[in-house]
């Protein structure tokens, strides 16, 4: 199956609507879509009703940001019901403090030479509640401070770096019990991207299966080859189920398009696989 569980809209940090985003997915070939915005559940039943438009299968999704050893970690929910009560509370929660924190990295930024960022960066933010370190990054590309996104972040914006504010999200355990309350599954997102060191890694997945998550992300859009291997091995070796997710924002910005990775390992058991009666069929 071509499934790709995890992408953003512009009701977060991706550039396009939730109904042009499955458009794009559903013209890529993929059988089984899920929108993932950041703490924000606000376009779900715009994905969901765009997909039965094109006659395409659906699941619920959610990226999460949970604070694990000092570190800002994602967690995203599959399959839930996006009207659960405790869950929308949970994620009202964790996106408040977003504009004093941003207000914060414009401030940092100016220091530096980089005035008016808070003010640059709104100009791309879709929900003013979830702005982020991505739509400062396209505001300092616009203005020539770097040449794409990723030299921003490479520059800027990470911890050590001018404009670096670090946030307080919601707990691990917080954000599994919101996701397993409301009917749906929990998997670690993009492992890879975190640079924990291999005590590190080992105590988030023991302390995530512990507290009831199920799945982990082994093909997504910023992980190497190797990683797809090491995280089928962490998956077996943990008993978790496999995910599969472009992590797609935006067709020029983006690692890897809707549904174009790599099949999941054959040896594996496919998160939605354990979703089946969960998806949403046209």
């Amino acid at each position: 199956m071509n499934a790709d569980l995890h992408c953003h809209s512009n009701v977060s940090d991706g550039t396009l609507s939730p109904e042009d985003l499955a458009a794009r997915a559903h013209l890529n070939g993929v059988d089984l879509l899920a929108l993932t915005d950041h703490d924000e559940i606000g376009g779900q039943h715009r994905a969901h009703a765009a997909s039965a438009a094109l006659g395409m299968a659906y699941l619920p999704g959610v990226e999460i940001s949970v604070t694990f050893l000092h570190k800002t970690v994602h967690i995203v929910g599959l399959g839930f019901d996006p009207d659960d009560a405790a869950l929308c509370h949970g994620l009202a929660d964790t996106r408040a403090g977003r504009e004093r924190r941003a207000r914060d990295m414009g401030e940092d930024l100016a220091r530096v030479g980089i005035p008016g960022a808070f003010e640059g960066a709104l100009k791309y933010v879709g929900n003013p509640d979830l702005i982020s370190r991505t739509h400062f990054a396209r505001y300092m590309v616009e203005i020539g401070v770097c040449t794409d996104p990723h030299e921003v972040f490479r520059r800027y914006l990470v911890e050590g770096k001018p404009g670096f504010v670090e946030h307080r999200w919601a707990s691990l355990s917080d954000a599994i019990r919101w996701i397993v309350g409301a009917g749906g599954v929990a998997v670690i997102a993009h492992p890879g991207r975190y640079g924990f060191t291999p005590n590190e890694e080992f105590a988030l997945f023991s302390t995530f299966k512990g507290h009831g998550g199920q799945g982990v992300e082994v093909v997504t859009g910023s992980h190497t080859v190797s990683e797809y291997g090491k995280y089928a091995d962490m998956a077996v070796e943990f008993d978790l189920l496999a995910s599969r997710g472009s992590d797609f924002h935006d067709p020029t910005e983006s690692h890897t398009d809707l549904g174009k990775l790599p099949n999941l390992p054959g040896h594996l058991t496919p998160v939605w696989d354990a979703l089946a009666s969960r998806v949403l069929h046209p």
